[in-house]
């Protein structure tokens, strides 16, 4: 049997879900296939793992990121999470605002994500409108189902906790 040739690990759908909810532009998650474990690594780690570094120049706590960034960037054991453009939250947006059913109240929500700010006007038009429950509802579903397509796309068994 080859190094590769190994099982690959079923993943928890919270994680992944969770990766999905905490990502920024700076933040990577990557999936380790033999241990099913995510692992958050930043921009800077991914970086330094690139460089021809001493890891004993760095703090403990930041020695084993950069291990795993090195073993990310050397090996093929680790799949990269759903980044920002993957996920589409604007899309994402603009479906929860298609999806309500008050005509009025669609096409004024519509409205306030037009634009620069659009973001920061919807969350404020949520509150006014008391639509918060139901946006969160919306997005973790919709999140819920990138994870699960992110799953089956790399054949990954997931276990829904």
């Amino acid at each position: 049997m080859g190094g590769s040739d190994f099982m690959i690990a079923k993943v928890k759908l919270e994680d992944v879900l969770e990766a999905i909810e905490m990502r920024t532009r700076e933040s990577n998650y990557f999936y380790n296939k033999k241990t099913g474990e995510i692992h958050y690594i930043t921009d800077d780690e991914l970086q330094e793992a690139e460089e021809d570094i001493d890891i004993n120049d760095y703090p403990e706590w930041q020695q084993e990121s950069i291990k795993t960034a090195i073993e990310i960037l050397t090996t093929d054991n680790y799949i990269k999470l759903p980044e920002e453009d993957e996920i589409d939250d604007y899309g994402i947006m603009e479906d929860f605002c298609f999806s309500i059913e008050d005509k009025e109240l669609r096409n004024e929500m519509l409205e306030v994500i037009e634009g620069k700010g659009a973001f920061r006007r919807f969350k404020d038009k949520i509150y006014e409108y008391d639509l918060v429950d139901d946006w969160y509802d919306y997005q973790d579903k919709r999140f819920r189902e990138k994870a699960i397509e992110w799953c089956e796309r790399y054949n990954i068994d997931y276990e829904e906790n």
